[in-house]
């Protein structure tokens, strides 16, 4: 699988990436949410910043980490002892400061020739793709969400 990461604009998420500051995506919400427990190494993330509709990244992802359940302390040592790979802003620690968090690291970071994203109606910040080309324009096929369930 492959997976399309939306960027954060306004904390220059995708800048950090380029940069090289930045090693490792955060994911999180109150349960299991994608991609939670459904991403893995080996596995490409391209990266869009958010509201510019174009692909523009590459990384590999070389280690996920997978939690569940945390309590408040869990939390903040969690994204703490990762803030190092995360380069998370105040702000961001407070968003993704959640029972149930996915963080994916990630090496060979490469930008690469802007793909322009075909967006569909109602699609989350984080994608689960057989290919990349799935959501790009000219290319892209209907949305579902089959590739983003359990197996």
């Amino acid at each position: 699988m492959v997976h399309l990461v939306y960027c954060d604009d306004k904390a220059k998420v995708l800048e950090k990436i380029l940069e090289g500051t930045k090693h490792m995506v955060v994911r999180g919400a109150a349960g299991r949410k994608i991609p939670h427990s459904r991403v893995f190494e080996g596995e490409k993330l391209y990266f869009m910043k958010k509201g510019t509709g174009m692909i523009s990244a590459k990384a590999e992802v070389v280690h996920v980490d997978n939690y569940l359940k945390l309590s408040e302390g869990e939390i903040e040592k969690v994204l703490e002892e990762n803030q190092d790979k995360l380069d998370l802003t105040e702000k961001q620690k407070d968003r993704w400061h959640k029972k149930c968090l996915c963080l994916v690291e990630f090496k060979n970071v490469e930008q690469i020739e802007p793909l322009e994203f075909d967006r569909q109606g109602n699609m989350d910040d984080w994608l689960i793709l057989q290919k990349i080309e799935d959501v790009v324009v000219g290319t892209s096929i209907p949305y579902n969400y089959d590739n983003a369930r359990f197996k």
